[in-house]
């Protein structure tokens, strides 16, 4: 139903920005939310997330030091992360929520994922 494509990761030093971004094609008017991701081993942490109002949250982790947007048509997501921390490494992964009223269930989609690995 929606296809997402994640871009922007990297190998930086402490201290350095990166803006990770997350395109979605397909049907993204069943999109409700676009969240962003980290993963670190086994371990999936729920970095930032944006509904379709705008409303935006973080994980404490990311407060003050990282941004979610999208742009108008609501088809791409951006996680612009300044200050970066070695423990900000990891694979990040874009993922959004949705709801399909054809079969009234709800569904939810996953990118590929980007690395991001941050040097001390």
């Amino acid at each position: 139903q929606v296809q997402l494509v994640e871009s922007g990761g990297g190998s930086v030093q402490a201290g350095d920005s990166l803006r990770l971004s997350c395109v979605a094609s397909g049907r993204i008017s069943l999109i409700n939310a676009m969240k962003w991701y980290r993963q670190a081993g086994k371990q999936r942490e729920l970095v930032a997330a944006i509904s379709h109002a705008g409303d935006t949250s973080y994980a404490r982790s990311a407060k003050g030091r990282f941004t979610i947007s999208k742009n108008s048509a609501g088809n791409t997501v951006y996680l612009q992360m300044n200050s970066l921390k070695p423990e900000d490494s990891g694979g990040y992964y874009c993922s959004i929520d949705g709801y399909d009223p054809a079969v009234v269930r709800d569904f939810e989609s996953w990118g590929q994922g980007t690395q991001v690995t941050v040097s001390s």
